[in-house]
């Protein structure tokens, strides 16, 4: 066991003599237990031995140059776990976040809103994909929803994020955002998903997207369940069904307990309220 500061402090001949006779020892352990430990990908625990390994050996007398060693091990360890948590909260083909990371972190959006405009969420879905993949192939369809989350993601504010939900389906985060903002973003996006020259692609592709909108208000938001952006996701959907019940390409979105359409779409037919939202 190491001896305590204090210990040494109380004997001045062992501490000129320098560090416990163990000290070399517990180094070369907690360097073994790091590199055990990075092997299993446990980047955390590898770095804390390393870091206790760094701090016995900056009490040695005379340290050697294996230091400067450890230190560059810290950083190639703290950049490697970054990575790994970045790659695990990410989807593999559209470098959106995951569905994971939309669970997490749109219950930590919801208690930080008690002092902002709002909370939006926008669920996207893909029209026809199923027909992009049969008709032009399942290489094009994956360069389709790459493509489609990088437009998505264009002209978002700050703190808001876009995360696939699965499949063709994406969901916006627009925290901090009134209703008509929010309603613009939305509206914005799929305009932009319209009008890209999807021909560059493939000739004769052609993506649009239908998006339903919900909206919660400062004052609910702060007062929100633990629930809550489970509910407010299930809104989200029921006003995609409406959306796609109304020509689809459009956002649908609920304003004074009504279900409206956003843009171009607002001069269709006549859109009946979502039974499974109350206002």
């Amino acid at each position: 066991m190491r001896r305590s500061a204090l210990a040494d402090a109380e004997d001045p001949d062992s501490a000129a003599a320098g560090p416990p006779a163990d000290a070399a020892n517990l180094v070369s352990l907690h360097e073994s237990i790091a590199a055990l430990l990075a092997s299993r990908g446990q980047y955390r625990q590898a770095y804390q031995h390393l870091r206790s390994a760094l701090d016995l050996m900056s009490e040695l007398s005379a340290p050697p140059q294996i230091p400067e060693q450890f230190r560059r091990e810290v950083d190639r360890l703290r950049r490697e776990h970054a990575e790994a948590h970045e790659q695990s909260i990410r989807d593999s083909l559209t470098a959106s976040y995951n569905r994971r990371y939309l669970d997490q972190r749109l219950v930590e959006v919801v208690s930080e809103q008690s002092h902002a405009h709002g909370l939006g969420v926008a669920l996207v879905d893909l029209d026809w994909f199923k027909q992009v993949n049969d008709t032009f192939g399942h290489l094009v369809g994956d360069r389709v929803l790459q493509r489609v989350v990088e437009l998505l993601q264009q002209g978002l504010p700050e703190g808001a994020f876009c995360a696939r939900y699965g499949g063709e389906e994406f969901v916006l985060v627009l925290p901090g955002v009134d209703r008509p903002t929010a309603v613009t973003l939305a509206e914005t996006a799929r305009a932009r998903v319209e009008t890209y020259a999807w021909s560059s692609l493939v000739l004769g592709l052609r993506v649009t997207v239908s998006i339903g909108l919900s909206h919660e208000p400062a004052t609910h938001v702060a007062h929100n369940t633990p629930a809550s952006p489970e509910r407010q996701l299930r809104d989200a959907d029921t006003l995609l069904y409406t959306a796609k019940q109304s020509g689809r390409n459009a956002v649908a979105y609920l304003l004074d307990g009504k279900a409206h359409l956003a843009g171009p779409a607002s001069g269709r037919r006549a859109v009946t309220v979502p039974r499974a939202i109350q206002p």
